[in-house]
């Protein structure tokens, strides 16, 4: 791994033109507010709120710098939410969907591009894990997988976590997901939830280490008496990512490796969010040393393009019935441009070093955050791995009760018309930037966080 990897990142080329400036100070322009409230006119509700807060229309990106239609400019923390891996405009990432488009867009058939990908990903990812079916959305992914570890036990039980995220479709709404999923209707039998080891707010009260892991023989208790030996798997993030970028203590998935083992069930990682360099390592379940029997992928993998997958071992794909034709296919999972942008994009992280660079920056920024914990009270909780970092703001540090929503959208606000761009509107702010961030950059975006936090210390003292 470390031969492919490199040895050192190179820097980033993605610099602010120094005749940018950031920010402005009124959030939304007159234009993007027009073009906002005009399209409000036809698109259906339910955009995400980091659309629908700052009513902004963006006309274009430049490594990670977004620039409005009003000629606003923002540094950018959000990416998408972890998806432009190689910021935007990368030239190479550019030029390779051009001439793919020139040829051919859409199909099932064997490319050139496809057999790379496929080949790389088989190089990439730690045996015995070798094989991959491509797909468009990570909740198309997660629910082939499902269906895979279903076909490979002949059990139909799955375990979940609390507060877990795999995607808005019928088949994982349940495993998790948002608070609004129960007022849908019933959702599919045979899903369970378990605590995740989010240690910062452990349901528990407990403390790791000396807890000992409580909320795995938690889940074992759960097991025996919900599913004993019909768990088909249980389905995990390595790291929270919708929950806040909750990072679990050190051998978390190790031990659920040996629950997932006693019951004959899979491991399924979810690695959508973590996987491809994002954490620091080219995939977030290294940190553990830890082999999932089966791995999904996305939103980083294309740098944009919706492209995800489902990656596992020879004898589990050959289970039936998934591996029989068509049975886990997908009209638009790799085709020509899907497998173009991905392959394009691996190689990049690969090229330029970014596993490297993205542990790198984002230990610099870790640390800086860290700095501002012991500065700001209402600070509560900093963690992160890599370019994946989650900070828990508090109205009050012993009783951990989050910030309220009032004050956490003027944060969101104050950021943004200071020049940065991030999901901080909630009591939970996830930074996730592209993998190119220059270090520059970096610090430049945490000066207006810092800047952001000092406006909103006197609004936060009123609350205490």
């Amino acid at each position: 791994m470390k031969a492919i990897l490199g040895q050192a990142p190179k820097p980033s080329k993605n610099h602010r033109p120094h005749h940018v400036k950031l920010g402005v100070s009124r959030i939304p322009g007159s234009k993007s507010r027009r073009l906002f409230q005009e399209e409000q006119r036809y698109i259906a509700p339910g955009l995400q709120t980091i659309a629908l807060l700052p009513q902004l229309a963006i006309e274009r990106g430049d490594g990670s710098l977004l620039t409005d239609v009003d000629g606003n400019t923002f540094i950018d923390f959000h990416s998408g939410v972890s998806v432009c891996s190689l910021g935007y405009g990368h030239p190479r990432y550019v030029a390779a969907l051009k001439v793919q488009l020139e040829k051919i867009a859409v199909g099932s058939f064997t490319t050139r591009n496809r057999l790379e990908l496929v080949k790389l990903i088989a190089r990439l990812v730690p045996r015995p894990l070798r094989r991959t079916q491509l797909f468009s959305s990570g909740a198309e992914a997660v629910e082939a997988a499902i269906r895979l570890a279903k076909s490979f036990t002949k059990k139909f039980h799955l375990f979940g976590f609390w507060s877990g995220f795999h995607g808005k479709t019928a088949g994982v709404l349940g495993l998790g997901g948002p608070d609004w999923k129960n007022e849908v209707g019933p959702l599919p039998p045979g899903i369970h939830l378990a605590a995740y080891a989010d240690c910062y707010r452990c349901p528990f009260q407990t403390t790791f280490p000396q807890c000992g892991f409580l909320c795995v023989e938690h889940l074992r208790e759960q097991i025996k008496t919900e599913a004993n030996g019909q768990v088909a798997a249980i389905v995990v993030e390595p790291i929270q990512g919708t929950a806040g970028n909750v990072v679990p203590p050190p051998g978390y998935l190790k031990v659920l490796q040996e629950v997932a083992r006693e019951q004959g069930a899979l491991l399924l990682a979810d690695e959508i969010i973590t996987g491809f360099g994002r954490t620091g390592r080219m995939f977030a379940c290294e940190h553990d040393k830890v082999v999932p029997d089966i791995m999904t992928v996305g939103k980083g993998m294309g740098s944009g393009f919706p492209v995800s997958g489902v990656i596992s071992s020879d004898e589990i794909t050959k289970a039936e019935p998934w591996s029989r034709p068509s049975a886990a296919s997908s009209s638009y999972g790799g085709n020509p441009l899907a497998s173009t942008a991905a392959l394009a994009t691996l190689r990049a992280i690969l090229d330029d070093h970014l596993v490297l660079h993205a542990e790198r920056v984002g230990a610099l920024m870790l640390r800086r955050l860290q700095a501002m914990q012991e500065k700001y009270e209402f600070i509560g909780d900093v963690r992160g791995k890599g370019l994946l970092i989650g900070i828990d703001l508090v109205k009050d540090r012993k009783t951990k009760e989050p910030l309220p929503r009032v004050l956490t959208e003027q944060i969101f606000l104050e950021a943004l018309k200071r020049g940065l761009l991030m999901m901080g509107y909630t009591a939970r702010i996830r930074i996730h930037p592209a993998l190119t961030l220059p270090e520059r950059l970096a610090e430049e975006g945490l000066n207006i966080l810092d800047e952001t936090f000092q406006a909103i210390l006197p609004r936060w003292k009123s609350l205490t």
